[in-house]
């Protein structure tokens, strides 16, 4: 078993370190700095501030409007958007009376927002605009807890304002402008750290979504932990763009922000992503595994289009600077080491990082997922100090993360403060901390099966620890593949490898019961349409694609590549390119982007069997 040190309660403004609750926490930094910024928000690429006191107010209005409305301690409200400062204002106004917060995915189809709202027993529902309108009013009549619809941008609803359950949200903030102020700091005061504060539906990669409850306790705990780190502060800014509903984003957005006034930057929503991120430069970034193989993949086709020059100079600049990244990852660099990655800060790093709106990036996270180490150490070669972190919904995100000073590709870390970490005989993680979950909302057969009488969450990875402390992850313990010769093997590994590939999307490994491995690959329709273009092979849609000879002998190169690094059992002995992309709203994807391997089986079984014949 690891563990790591207890947590002291924090120095710094008493009001902060004494909030028992985020609401408390908001209206302690809005006291203490109330002119501060506190977020920055882009409309037609032109960012306005918001501040502490600003904020505050929006929040107050909110929960007043919400209680005008009947909603009162206990009753769920859900908000369904894309980030964008009303989701916090709703978020926070709701737990500030008592109600509980629920997060819908902004790619959720009808028949999963009516799963979720009538599964969570939602009163309200905070909804974007149009698209995410339409899609509860086609569901409204088979939820009969839901009372009221509250639409964020009303441009285009029209004459849906007359319909008595809809209103807009300037309709709701005025409705709790005409309320003492003072009403909602008495209900803030009183609530109990113990009551759940919010839940955050899962991923659903086996069955339906399950709903982790998450206390006002917990959420508070999580930001004590990562107090002790010390690595944040008022000087920080991050871009909110992994979606809210998502406990990773939850933490940085709104925990870490109030707790250390980092300032919160919402772009113009996820097509803007790349843009949004080079005008912001955040200080602090956290990209899933996807993100960074992206921006990746990005780097490399440029590259390859760019004059023999440029494509020498980054050939140079990026063998030195995986010379120099073993020294940086023990923080062992001496004077000429730096003098010598300024030069290529020069004449390499800064262009290709400002280009990826990571120039000022100082703390840089990945987790969510598996990542390969090869994708770790291009951007540790960039000067990018990426750090593996692992967490789950049912821990509120804090588990383990790697130290500044002893990075260690492959492995996600030590356990944070307050956090211990064992590995049952199976080879399960367990994890016990103050920031464990409350249970799954209506499910008490998984809340059993996941937390045991002594308070260790079984978070169904397998994993081991070495004698530093430091914890691997194998892979999802429903996901490990036994071979007709009795092998098991992790999918995950091999996916990862696979994937590191700029024109590999997704892969699926096939073995579970069968004689030898295979795989479905997903291409990267760009990056393979660039490739063809250059080629000069004309074509017109994913399918054709995906269809083309050429591509499938550009993906076998690939294949062939990695398994020359995999053991033999591991081995990739066939594959088909899916041929169409996966999607969240077919039922292939979760809201997170996983794949559901039992619905790929289901769907892509021809392609499955043909490989086996």
């Amino acid at each position: 078993m690891s563990a790591a040190p207890t947590i002291d309660r924090p120095a710094g403004p008493a009001a902060i370190g004494e909030a028992t609750s985020l609401p408390a926490l908001l209206l302690a930094r809005a006291d203490a700095a109330p002119t501060d910024v506190a977020m920055r928000r882009s409309r037609s690429c032109i960012w306005s501030e918001i501040t502490w006191a600003e904020y505050a107010e929006h929040v107050a209005r909110v929960g007043l409007g919400l209680l005008a409305l009947g909603v009162g301690p206990g009753d769920h409200v859900a908000v369904h958007s894309d980030n964008r400062p009303e989701w916090l204002y709703a978020d926070l106004g709701a737990q500030g009376i008592g109600a509980v917060t629920v997060g819908v995915y902004p790619t959720s189809p009808p028949a999963e927002v009516e799963y979720l709202l009538g599964h969570s027993e939602a009163v309200v529902l905070f909804a974007e605009d149009e698209e995410q309108l339409d899609k509860a009013l086609e569901v409204r009549e088979r939820l009969p807890l839901l009372r009221h619809i509250v639409v964020f941008d009303t441009a285009l609803i029209g004459a849906h304002l007359d319909d008595p359950q809809i209103m807009s949200f300037a309709e709701l903030e005025a409705i709790g402008g005409r309320e003492d102020p003072a009403g909602y700091r008495e209900r803030v005061a009183a609530l109990d750290p113990a009551d759940v504060a919010i839940v955050v539906y899962t991923s659903g990669t086996t069955g339906p979504p399950k709903g982790a409850m998450l206390t006002h306790r917990n959420l508070l705990a999580a930001a004590e932990t990562l107090n002790v780190l010390n690595e944040a502060g008022e000087r920080d800014e991050i871009l909110s763009y992994l979606p809210l509903c998502h406990i990773a984003e939850r933490l940085l957005s709104l925990v870490n922000a109030l707790w250390f006034g980092v300032v919160v930057n919402f772009g113009q929503g996820s097509d803007t992503f790349a843009s949004d991120l080079r005008e912001v430069q955040p200080t602090a970034f956290l990209g899933v595994p996807r993100v960074w193989e992206k921006m990746m993949a990005a780097v490399e086709i440029g590259i390859a289009d760019a004059t023999w020059l440029k494509r020498h100079v980054y050939a140079f600049w990026m063998r030195q600077g995986a010379r120099l990244a073993p020294r940086r990852m023990r923080s062992a660099m001496r004077p000429h080491h730096w003098a010598w990655y300024f030069l290529g800060w020069l004449m390499l790093y800064r262009p290709v990082r400002d280009k990826l709106g990571l120039r000022r990036v100082r703390i840089a996270i990945s987790g969510a997922a598996p990542i390969s180490p090869s994708v770790l150490e291009f951007f540790w070669a960039l000067g990018v100090p990426i750090r593996e972190a692992y967490s789950q919904t049912e821990n509120t995100a804090v588990a383990t993360y790697t130290p500044a000073g002893d990075v260690r590709i492959g492995k996600v870390g030590i356990p944070l403060p307050g956090t211990e970490i064992r590995i049952a005989p199976d080879g399960e993680i367990l994890t016990r901390s103050a920031t464990t979950f409350a249970g799954y909302f209506k499910n008490p057969e998984a809340t059993a099966a996941a937390l045991d009488p002594d308070g260790w969450l079984h978070t169904g990875d397998i994993g081991e620890l070495d004698e530093d402390g430091y914890l691997r992850i194998t892979d999802r313990k429903k996901d490990i593949i036994i071979t007709a010769g009795g092998k098991n093997i992790a999918p995950s590994v091999i996916e990862n490898r696979l994937k590191v590939s700029p024109f590999v999307r997704e892969a699926i490994v096939i073995g579970d019961g069968r004689k030898h491995l295979t795989a479905l690959v997903g291409i990267e329709q760009d990056t393979v349409g660039d490739w063809a273009t250059r080629r000069f092979l004309p074509y017109t849609t994913y399918e054709d694609l995906a269809a083309k000879a050429e591509v499938r002998t550009l993906i076998a190169e690939w294949v062939e590549h990695v398994n020359r690094e995999l053991a033999q059992v591991e081995q990739i002995k066939d594959f088909r390119i899916l041929p169409r992309l996966l999607d969240h709203e077919e039922g292939q994807l979760t809201a997170t982007q996983k794949v559901k391997r039992r619905a790929i089986s289901d769907e892509f079984g021809d392609l499955i069997e043909e490989m086996y014949r």
